[in-house]
């Protein structure tokens, strides 16, 4: 695996090694001793998987607050999705900023979230999955998020939004802690 650095302190895209060959190609989708290697201790306890319809669909900005804070692993199995990290980590020096990432089924690459960093995606194409793994289990109570759209971020989606949940259009602009 490929291991790049974001500017967002702690998060990471991976690029997988394929091994091809006449029947198609294999890789590692992770690796403890890899991933512990680059300082990332992740070790997952829940598999989760979305799907969306449409091209367009947003997802996010969510997060698993203490004492439940999650880091995640995403990667696309099925179309192409713009993912984005947002870090709203209260003392951190990248507090407010964002990166995204192009995963596609075809290349194999996954984004890595770090604890209490908001997590989104933005569908590129139809009928586009998802599958994540996460380091803690899923807390309803500790769920939080901010509005993909808010302006304190700025975060630039590829394109319109077309389909937004209403939770994710009611979540509160965020405030610097």
């Amino acid at each position: 695996m490929q291991f790049t650095e974001t500017p967002i302190s702690g998060a990471w895209v991976i690029d997988p090694d394929f091994h091809r060959d006449e029947r198609g190609h294999f890789f590692r989708a992770w690796c403890l001793r890899e991933f512990a290697e680059h300082g990332i201790h992740f070790a997952p306890v829940q598999a989760n998987i979305g799907f969306s319809l449409r091209k367009g669909t947003v997802r996010g900005m969510h997060l698993q607050i203490e004492p439940a804070s999650e880091a995640k692993l995403v990667r696309c199995t099925r179309g192409q999705m713009f993912d984005v990290v947002l870090d709203l980590r209260p003392n951190s020096l990248t507090w407010g900023k964002w990166t995204g990432v192009e995963l596609t089924a075809e290349n194999g690459r996954m984004l890595y979230v770090p604890e209490l960093c908001g997590h989104g995606y933005q569908t590129l194409q139809d009928c586009t999955e998802m599958h994540y793994m996460t380091s803690t289990f899923y807390a309803p109570a500790a769920v939080r998020g901010t509005r993909y759209d808010d302006p304190a971020f700025g975060i630039r989606w590829p394109l319109p939004p077309v389909m937004i949940s209403p939770q994710d259009l009611n979540w509160p602009l965020t405030q610097r802690p």
